[in-house]
């Protein structure tokens, strides 16, 4: 059973410098009580791909121009249905939570809008139920901050803020868009166990999205990897993790270090991303990789296999992709 199904997704942004193919024929899909991570570098699309599924692609620059998106059977790009699902079924832990934050607004208030608005609450059974979320999420002290202000929290305490909204009205899906980016360590790895903790006890499923390969190797259960709007590889973490099939993949694998590991040098990709306005032809990342030739040029790779799957022409790994 599939709770999210992501088919040939197309996005693309109007700029005064050209048409930008943010995402570029993007599938995947998502299934009742799994985690899955969406990776890559910035600029890869997998945060356009996640304002496409919440119909929030900012307009009128942005538009979908292709694929489908369907959530528990429900057409996602049809008018008005992603609006109808967004916060009861579908929510969103947004990257920069002081942004996301009103700042003149009391933290308990905002938190408790959520069931004011979406389930006629009053003030006291919004303010009641504000305080059980900041609880659940970890705020020290919860009855004493309900009245502070945003900037009166740290940076891991707002992303708990944060996670307590998304999570008001007990969604089915939960996107978390960076939801460590600026935190140190010890901050990212609260913040993830508690995810893994809320989603255990919600039963719902989790899309992460991340440029940080460490943050999400012990949550996530599938990985989908993107590069220029485009999925490169996708399967079980494990599978993708130990036998990275792509060039691409591989590179970012080899780039981070491993601190229980034997001392070696990291290797970094060499090159930069393309750019989104004159992709090149053939394979998006031919320009960086080793192994190019040219049926890489001539021809754009499609995914194949069956539970791990690459788009490329000389796989790493060809044999594991079959499995």
């Amino acid at each position: 059973m599939t709770l999210l199904q992501v088919k040939d997704l197309r996005v693309e942004f109007s700029t005064s410098a050209g048409t930008v193919k943010a995402v570029d024929g993007a599938s995947f899909d998502v299934r009742p009580g799994e985690t899955v991570a969406l990776l890559g570098e910035s600029g890869s699309g997998k945060s356009v791909t996640a304002q496409a599924v919440l119909g929030i692609v900012p307009k009128p620059a942005g538009k979908v121009t292709g694929g489908t998106i369907s959530y528990d059977g429900r057409d996602l790009l049809a008018p008005g249905t992603a609006g109808s699902l967004r916060g009861r079924e579908i929510a969103m832990v947004f990257q920069d939570p002081l942004s996301s934050l009103n700042p003149v607004f009391r933290v308990g208030a905002q938190i408790g809008e959520m069931f004011r608005k979406h389930r006629g609450a009053s003030r006291k059974q919004a303010r009641a139920e504000a305080l059980d979320l900041m609880r659940r999420v970890g705020i020290p002290a919860a009855e004493k901050r309900l009245d502070d202000y945003p900037h009166q929290f740290s940076g891991g305490m707002r992303q708990r803020v944060m996670i307590a909204m998304a999570l008001a009205l007990s969604p089915k899906l939960l996107i978390a868009d960076e939801p460590t980016t600026a935190l140190d360590v010890t901050v990212q790895a609260q913040i993830m166990q508690l995810l893994a903790r809320l989603q255990a006890e919600e039963g719902m499923s989790l899309v992460l999205i991340t440029h940080d390969l460490g943050v999400v190797a012990d949550v996530a259960d599938r990985v989908v990897m993107m590069y220029a709007g485009r999925v490169v590889e996708t399967g079980p973490i494990r599978e993708v993790y130990d036998h990275s099939a792509h060039p691409y993949t591989a590179g970012l694998m080899a780039s981070v270090p491993v601190i229980d590991g034997p001392r070696q040098r990291l290797t970094p990709i060499q090159g930069s991303p393309p750019d989104l306005l004159a992709l090149p032809s053939g394979c998006s990342f031919r320009p960086r990789c080793q192994y190019a030739d040219h049926q890489c040029t001539e021809q754009e790779p499609v995914l194949t296999g069956r539970s791990h799957q690459s788009a490329c022409h000389h796989p790493l790994n060809q044999g594991v992709l079959h499995v």
